[in-house]
């Protein structure tokens, strides 16, 4: 059994998971997250066998008192000879680090990856009664990343509520025929809410501050995503083909050209996340 850990946010859990689960898949080897055996009980792969607080608990000691062995992703490269030597080689193993990418293998196994994380029905009724029965809409989901996003990289992603605001009226403009609906989630309280409802009029602007699980389930089932380079608006859109459009450069004109989909924009997401 791998045992696949390592801390940082959901999102970047549930990536470092795929890639590990898909290697594993491909060379015969069970893996258990132990992210999600306790800390994430809104999805599928939380209620699957070893995925609880007991097998966590003995897998942590464990690697703790030196029983099993550890390696390490702590360093993006081509290739982890060592690594997967060690997890070929013995029983169990406790893997950690998030820099681990198997590009290729993570494709493979998609759909199940994403069966993995499927939301709970809990999660999904709540969501359906947010988005509404109107079909008839594009739905456009807004990630407001700021919090550590202020001192990170110097500030380089940390955008104004006018920054989003404008980049939303371009999105709008796109569709001049369409009733549009905005859904905005971030992880700022301080967020300028009568500025966006304002100025983004007539589109019908909402701020569900739903779980973390919720808001991820909202915008996996949005049509456009808009944000700044962040593992958690990338998992959105692994669900259902959701194009996403990344804040790099606020200054550019936004086409509808400049949205992608998941398989393209996870393997530019190294590039894009660490600002040159």
């Amino acid at each position: 059994m791998i045992f696949v850990t390592d801390k940082g946010q959901l999102c970047n859990n549930i990536l470092q998971y795929g890639h590990l689960y898909a290697w594993g898949r491909e060379n015969g080897r069970a893996t258990m997250s132990m992210r999600f055996a306790h800390k994430y009980p809104e999805f599928r792969i939380s209620n699957l066998p070893y995925h609880n607080f007991f097998v966590y608990l003995v897998a942590k000691t464990a690697a703790r008192m030196g029983l099993i062995p550890t390696v390490e992703f702590g360093n993006l490269q081509s290739e982890y000879t060592q690594q997967e030597q060690v997890m070929l080689s013995h029983r169990h193993v406790l893997a950690m680090g998030w820099c681990v990418r198997y590009y290729d293998l993570f494709e493979k196994y998609k759909n199940e990856i994403i069966d993995l994380f499927a939301f709970s029905e809990r999660v999904e009724k709540t969501v359906a009664m947010r988005l509404g029965t109107n079909t008839d809409v594009v739905r456009l989901g807004i990630h407001v990343r700021r919090g550590d996003y202020a001192r990170w990289c110097g500030g380089h992603y940390y955008y104004s509520d006018n920054q989003y605001v404008s980049v939303a009226k371009q999105f709008c403009q796109l569709f001049p025929d369409k009733k549009i609906e905005i859904y905005v989630c971030g992880n700022d309280p301080r967020m300028d809410v009568e500025q966006y409802e304002r100025e983004l009029a007539p589109a019908r602007v909402h701020f569900p501050n739903g779980s973390p699980a919720e808001d991820l389930c909202l915008f996996s089932h949005c049509h456009y995503l808009i944000g700044p380079p962040s593992t958690f608006s990338l998992v959105a859109t692994m669900y259902h083909d959701t194009r996403l459009y990344w804040m790099v450069n606020t200054d550019v004109r936004l086409e509808l050209s400049d949205f992608a989909t998941f398989n393209v924009l996870f393997r530019k997401f190294d590039d894009l996340y660490i600002p040159s």
